[in-house]
């Protein structure tokens, strides 16, 4: 069974339900241990979390990370289909198609025994829970290393840069009346969508950086009113900021909590993702998509405007990248990977690994050097 044949069986499970990520963490154990690759599943606040280890017993290690839940989505978004090179269907850009290719890349780098390399599947990246996420919870039973590899979806790219996360609460107040003098009240649902707009004004929200022209803000949800013949007095918003690297989210916070009639609650924080280019880790993988895909390796470094568990990593030291494969639509009804891409992918994880064994091979070369992060 090869890259793609995986992830249409992937699709099939609908893993926004916790049914259908137990049903697919079964089927990808039961896959790698089918090809003597050993794996330790375990349940983590109730969802699936999956370990396995191949390679050299004491060496520079590598992880391979993954994430099997999606959002949800119509039933027949897990039917996959085809058309030319691209496969559709939920999580297939996000990423079945990836964790699909790094299971296939896991087999092949097996047999090497220069390299150590762990292979991390989660079940709840999608999740909005901030806290005891599965992704720390195995870093903390030991799967760390020198390099992380997340393979969201990246066209092949390496995200050296994430913007942080800062989900924000905010309950705006206004003043009841009754629907037919609305002029007499203060109408919290109006001055919610107000509010946005301030927030879209406020200086942080034009700043830049070197990979991103603009944090991005958005609106996920509104709720206020509760008769149509009365001015609602509160409304609530949800909003998502994702903040550009060097931003303070705490000085954002105090700028939208200090706009008039509003009360701002943090229900999620994700720190930015910075991974410097010239790591040696990232040159490498760089020079084994070059070597898959004839491109100049120098382009190929990127900021990512969404976040991903890379920050679970860095929060313990450990410098992690996004890198998948090509495709378009995540979270949508059109959601498609390049076929073509999750072959060329999984080719570049193996190159990756063969090339990081031969620099340990190379003279001079030693494994201090090469865990320089």
């Amino acid at each position: 069974m090869d890259e793609r044949a995986l992830t249409e069986r992937l699709i099939t499970y609908d893993t926004s339900t916790l049914e259908g990520m137990q049903s697919a963490a079964g089927f990808v154990k039961g896959w790698l241990e089918a090809r003597d690759v050993e794996v330790a599943g375990q349940m983590h606040n109730g969802r699936p979390v999956l370990a396995a280890t191949v390679g050299a017993s004491a060496a520079p290690t590598v992880v391979f990370h993954g994430h099997l839940d999606v959002v949800p989505g119509a039933p027949e978004l897990f039917s996959p289909r085809v058309e030319g090179d691209r496969l559709y269907g939920r999580g297939a850009y996000d990423m079945k198609g990836g964790l699909a290719a790094m299971m296939c890349a896991l087999r092949e780098v097996a047999e090497q025994d220069r390299i150590r390399v762990h292979f991390l599947c989660v079940s709840d990246e999608e999740s909005e829970e901030e806290d005891q996420r599965g992704s720390d919870y195995l870093l903390e039973q030991g799967y760390q290393g020198d390099f992380a590899i997340t393979g969201e979806p990246t066209d092949l790219h390496i995200g050296v840069q994430a913007k942080g996360v800062l989900a924000m609460h905010i309950e705006v107040v206004g003043t009841s009346a009754h629907g037919s003098t609305p002029w007499v009240g203060d109408n919290a649902v109006l001055k919610a969508i107000d509010v946005f707009r301030q927030i879209e004004s406020l200086p942080f929200a034009r700043e830049s950086s070197d990979l991103f022209d603009r944090p991005s803000i958005n609106l996920g949800r509104i709720a206020g009113g509760d008769a149509l013949n009365r001015v609602p007095d509160a409304c609530a918003l949800d909003v998502d900021v994702r903040y550009l690297p060097g931003q303070d989210p705490e000085a954002i916070l105090a700028a939208v909590n200090a706009l008039k009639d509003t009360h701002v609650t943090r229900t999620f924080h994700r720190k930015p993702v910075i991974v410097a280019r010239d790591n040696p880790y990232v040159q490498a993988l760089g020079a084994g998509i070059a070597r898959v895909t004839n491109t100049d390796h120098d382009q190929i470094s990127i900021g990512r405007h969404g976040a991903s568990d890379a920050a679970s990593f860095l929060e313990v030291g450990v410098p992690a990248v996004e890198c998948g494969p090509s495709g378009d639509g995540h979270h949508g009804p059109e959601e498609w990977v390049s076929i073509r891409s999750l072959g060329q992918y999984r080719q570049a994880l193996v190159e990756f690994v063969k090339l990081l064994a031969d620099r340990l091979d190379a003279p001079g070369e030693d494994d201090r050097h090469l865990r320089i992060a």
